[in-house]
C-alpha cells in the first residue's frame, strides 16, 4: 500500500531554501522511505520519538532531520530541519505527551 505524501507548508518553505543538491537528496528519501513503510523503524534511518506527541517519527537524511506523522494512508511532513537545530526545533515545536 502506497502512503500519500504531503508538506506541510512549513516544510515546503524548508525545502525551497535548500541547495538543489539537498533538495533532491531530501525528495528521494522522502519517496523512498516514506512511500511504502514509513512506520518500519531502523537505527540509522527512521525512529520514532519518544515523549513526544508530535511530530511522531524523525527520518535522518544526511546532515538534515525531517519529522513526520503517519495518519492512516497519509504521511504529512512537518519539517525539514538541519542537524545542528533539531533541539531548537523540538522544543519550539514539538508536543508532550
Amino acid at each position: 500500500m502506497a502512503y500519500e505524501i504531503f508538506l506541510a507548508p512549513e516544510a515546503a518553505d524548508d525545502l525551497k531554501h535548500l541547495t538543489a543538491r539537498d533538495r533532491s537528496m531530501i525528495c528521494d528519501a522522502i519517496k523512498t522511505h516514506l512511500r511504502h513503510e514509513p512506520k518500519k523503524t531502523s537505527k540509522s534511518r527512521i525512529k520514532r520519538l519518544r515523549g513526544i506527541s508530535r511530530p511522531e517519527y524523525r527520518l535522518r537524511v544526511g546532515e538534515f532531520r525531517i519529522f513526520f506523522d503517519v495518519k492512516e494512508t497519509e504521511v504529512e511532513v512537518l519539517s525539514i530541519v538541519p542537524k545542528h537545530r533539531v533541539s531548537e526545533w523540538l522544543e519550539r515545536y514539538g508536543e508532550t505527551k
